[in-house]
């Protein structure tokens, strides 16, 4: 899949405290960054608030930058079920966002994000973060790295999809129509 002459990617962090977004524009194999930060949502009282903020704030960027695919970091299970079940229903909420405004989601795992940006699946953020910073030349590296992370996730895609990258990709699209079995009326 090669993209078009022009592509405009939304990366996202997943998070109910703090949630990383980032735009990046591409030509061919050329990527610049348009816009990076975060959403603090750790203000909002319920789960169910933290979620309706999130969906609010990222359907504005959609709506600002009109993205033409949204990546993101899925979640995996850690150390704590509750995190695991949090990150999950912010990837519904994120996934609700794209699906409304019709763009393309893709999903990446944490250590194909790292692989494919600093060469190393076992990066640390702040490695991440630092080879991000020599690949797009910008000054500073924000104090919460859930930015740059997110930037990691919006370089990933971009990298699978102009084949400087292996690693598989899931396009929630295929995964429907690849398994009608498992959807219920």
């Amino acid at each position: 899949m090669g993209e078009k002459e022009d592509n405009c990617i939304l990366g996202v962090d997943l998070g109910t405290h703090t949630m990383g977004y980032a735009i990046i524009n591409t030509q061919n194999k050329r990527v610049s960054l348009s816009q990076f930060g975060v959403i603090r949502l750790e203000m909002y009282g319920s789960v169910g608030e933290k979620l309706f903020k999130a969906h609010e704030h990222i359907t504005e960027v959609i709506k600002n930058y009109k993205p033409d695919t949204i990546a993101l970091e899925s979640p995996f299970l850690g150390k704590n079920v509750n995190t695991l079940m949090s990150l999950a229903r912010c990837q519904g909420v994120i996934m609700l966002s794209a699906f409304s405004h019709h763009t393309p989601l893709y999903e990446y795992s944490p250590r194909s994000i790292k692989l494919a940006v600093a060469g190393n699946g076992n990066a640390t953020k702040e490695q991440v973060a630092k080879m991000l910073q020599a690949i797009l030349s910008f000054e500073h590296i924000p104090k919460l790295l859930d930015a740059t992370d997110a930037l990691a996730v919006a370089v990933c895609h971009h990298f699978q999809n102009n084949g400087t990258s292996q690693n598989k990709t899931t396009k929630w699209k295929n995964f429907v129509e690849n398994n009608q079995e498992r959807i219920i009326p």
